[in-house]
């Protein structure tokens, strides 16, 4: 899962069901892609880690949630420990050692690593709904959450070796990436691969044993392949460059690799992440343009959330709320009432849907318009905030910037997400 903030692109062929029916719809292009947490959110995370009566959690009935492997408690951790964190966060430019270690604890690295390996394989309807709660406490713990489940996923699909170098001590592995655009350089060596050069935008960099990295490399067929590495953290050199407007806590750096030699089993090209692993848990068996918007779209739901919160308490309480104020906070809670459910949707299609072009760009346009809901709402919020919101330990302008920073990534992105439904749609004979 790519954590740079540019456009993304990358070219999906067709996308044949899987589940019910039999017809063959072609998609177009693909872009892939308090402060002390209140007793909401950590209910939240806790449904998302337990398979119980949540209607999200029945989603993964079966095949398992993964959010939680200790419990509750560990999931009420993870909220109270990044919610006391997110101002330092903000400031230091990236996560502190002890988020990243909850993220751990509360088994969202593992998320979707294959169950051999002592992983979840677990539903997306609790890494979304438990990444959105995450990151009602704090937007950039709930963003890396988000990316360090998702990039377990991306590399189920590399060799058997390669994924037994990751995992061979066990699944609780936290992997940072850099994959779209492909940046770099990297040369075809005897044995693998040889990595020069910087790649940009790798989210929670800092606190990763293992990195994704993609170049363009020669294709058999004399074009470019777009080529997806695994190397060791250690094995690289984090850059301190990111000083954005929001997501100030992701971290999300550049890295540098200078004559990087890695083996051609920590490899694999990213048009492997269109087809369904053999054999596999539902969750490896989705193709990636289906799944990349709702995930980097939950902390944007989560942080709007935020905002509303913060907002209310620095505008409305010890005071009379005038008219327009009430009508805002009823407007804009059902706006973000309308995106959580825009995002379920997306989930409910991943864990259980049937699997088609068209489903493929129903959750592109839910998770795109998911996100512009909440963004919309942030800049209606801060625009009512008054003077208060300019100060810096302001939460509602913390909240602002962090919903309209995650809502600008590239997989979030409007019209690109439109061009794929309607081309979907008009495949189908616009039957819909």
């Amino acid at each position: 899962m790519s954590t740079g903030r540019g456009g993304e692109s990358a070219q999906a062929g067709p996308i044949r069901p899987v589940g019910r029916g039999s017809s063959d719809v072609r998609g177009g292009p693909v872009e892939p892609v308090g402060e002390d947490g209140s007793d909401v959110r950590s209910r939240r995370v806790e449904a998302a880690g337990r398979d119980r009566s949540d209607a999200r959690s029945r989603l993964g009935e079966g095949e398992g949630e993964g959010v939680g492997r200790g419990g509750g408690d560990a999931c009420r951790r993870l909220v109270e420990v990044a919610g006391r964190d997110a101002a330092a966060a903000d400031e230091r430019r990236r996560l502190g050692a002890g988020v990243a270690a909850a993220i751990v604890d509360a088994g969202f690295a593992r998320h979707f690593v294959p169950v051999r390996w002592g992983g979840s394989a677990g539903t997306f309807a609790g890494l979304l709904a438990g990444a959105s709660a995450v990151a009602e406490a704090c937007a950039a713990a709930g963003w890396c959450t988000a990316l360090y489940a998702a990039h377990g996923r991306l590399a189920s699909y590399l060799p058997e070796q390669g994924q037994r170098d990751l995992w061979a001590d066990g699944p609780d592995v936290r992997i940072a990436a850099s994959i779209v655009p492909a940046q770099g350089r990297a040369v075809a060596v005897a044995g693998g691969w040889r990595l020069d050069g910087e790649w940009g935008t790798a989210s929670g960099v800092d606190h990763a044993e293992w990195v994704l990295l993609a170049s363009l490399t020669a294709g058999a067929d004399g074009g470019q392949e777009h080529r997806i590495f695994a190397v060791p953290r250690t094995e690289i050199r984090v850059r301190d460059t990111w000083d954005s407007v929001g997501l100030r806590g992701s971290g999300s750096n550049s890295v540098r690799a200078d004559g990087l030699l890695v083996p051609a089993h920590r490899s694999f090209t990213l048009d492997a992440l269109l087809r369904p692993l053999p054999d596999a848990a539902r969750c490896h068996r989705v193709p990636y343009p289906m799944v990349a918007a709702p995930i980097f779209a939950a902390p944007v739901v989560g942080a709007a959330r935020a905002a509303l919160r913060a907002w209310t308490a620095e505008r409305l309480h010890g005071t009379a709320p005038r008219s327009g104020q009430k009508l805002l906070l009823a407007d804009a809670s059902a706006r973000i009432h309308a995106a959580g459910l825009l995002l379920d949707g997306t989930a409910d299609r991943a864990d259980r849907g049937e699997i088609t072009s068209l489903a493929v760009a129903e959750n592109r346009r839910d998770a795109a318009t998911a996100a512009a809901l909440c963004r919309a709402v942030a800049d209606d919020l801060f625009r009512a905030a008054g003077l208060r919101a300019q100060s810096r330990d302001s939460r509602t302008q913390r909240a602002w910037r962090d919903v309209t920073t995650a809502a600008a990534h590239g997989a979030l992105g409007l019209d690109a997400a439109a061009d794929a439904y309607a081309e979907a749609v008009l495949a189908g004979g616009g039957d819909r």
